[in-house]
């Protein structure tokens, strides 16, 4: 039996930041932001509001549509750049504040590709009958990152977490294959120092040829074709790299999750949010063939063929 999803959460702030509401801190506009990155607002979290804090929310969401207590988990796992201190761990917060008194705890850093690795560890762990539950994080406050006077990166990163139960599913249905792959070379490209900074050419670059490959890698591996795919979720980062996926796998606009506008990059909680917001929409049915793919600092990429359902 495959490992996959049982429970899924999410959460956003409440604070909203619009295109309209940067062009008043940047030299931008609505119009540049919007038709570069398909961007149109983004939410911020409150001073005294934390990764943790957006992580434990997700948690207890994706908990509770498990029909699972904490006491369940053996494993967490969280995927973050942004985490509360060095150390102790998001991972380890989160445990006490859920009473997961049985669980493992450990932070991954993947950058945006955090969530897929996060998912693959999961795999190994319950396939291997290690452990029977694993709770995967994804969580992020860029804002706290972000040099909000720099025009090249304040308009595309926002604040939030989603958050994913995985455990040993029925037939035929979970992870079906997967991809992870790291190029330390473009470490150069996209990395924090005071701030986050990004060199977008070489970022967009690598990014569009690789989503487009390792969706299609994903879905061979899987013995599968694209005719078979029924909804892609690529990392939520900007409307033309996803869009280069959605091309490769030649799936019609209606079949690709897109939630960019309305939360920007959220780096590592991007793919979980969007997974939340299309099962909320009804977008998403048991059996339904998903392609996660995403990419980040590191650089790191990561691809899984998932067949929806418990």
């Amino acid at each position: 039996m495959n490992a996959g999803i049982i429970g899924l959460g999410a959460y956003v702030p409440e604070k909203v930041l619009t295109n309209f509401d940067l062009e008043k801190m940047v030299d931008t506009s609505d119009e540049w932001i919007r038709t570069r990155t398909g961007i149109e607002e983004r939410r911020i979290a409150a001073d005294d509001v934390n990764t943790s804090h957006m992580s434990e929310h997700a948690a207890r969401e994706a908990l509770k549509d498990a029909e699972l207590n904490a006491e369940d988990i053996d494993l967490i796992v969280v995927a973050t750049v942004t985490p509360d201190n060095p150390f102790p761990s998001v991972a380890c917060l989160i445990q006490e504040r859920l009473g997961a008194v049985n669980a493992v705890s450990m932070d991954i850093s993947a950058a945006c590709s955090g969530f897929m690795y996060g998912m693959v560890i999961a795999k190994q762990f319950i396939e291997s009958g290690t452990y029977k539950n694993v709770l995967v994080v994804g969580a992020e406050k860029l804002s706290k990152i972000t040099d909000w006077s720099d025009r090249n990166t304040a308009v595309l990163f926002g604040d939030g977490a989603g958050a994913a139960v995985m455990s040993k599913v029925s037939e035929g249905r979970g992870i079906l294959s997967f991809e992870l792959g790291s190029d330390g070379r473009g470490a150069k490209h996209l990395y924090q120092d005071e701030y986050l900074f990004m060199n977008g050419r070489e970022v967009f670059k690598f990014a569009v040829r690789q989503m487009g490959e390792s969706s299609m890698n994903v879905v061979e591996k899987a013995g599968l074709t694209k005719d078979d795919v029924d909804y892609l979720i690529p990392h939520q980062a900007n409307i033309r790299i996803m869009e280069a996926s959605r091309q490769r796998l030649e799936l019609p606009k209606e079949k690709m999750a897109v939630t960019v506008n309305k939360y920007g990059n959220t780096s590592s909680a991007s793919i979980p949010m969007a997974i939340s917001d299309a099962l909320k929409d009804g977008k998403i049915k048991d059996d339904d063939l998903l392609v996660l793919v995403g990419f980040g600092g590191g650089l790191t990429w990561g691809a899984v063929a998932l067949r929806w359902g418990r």
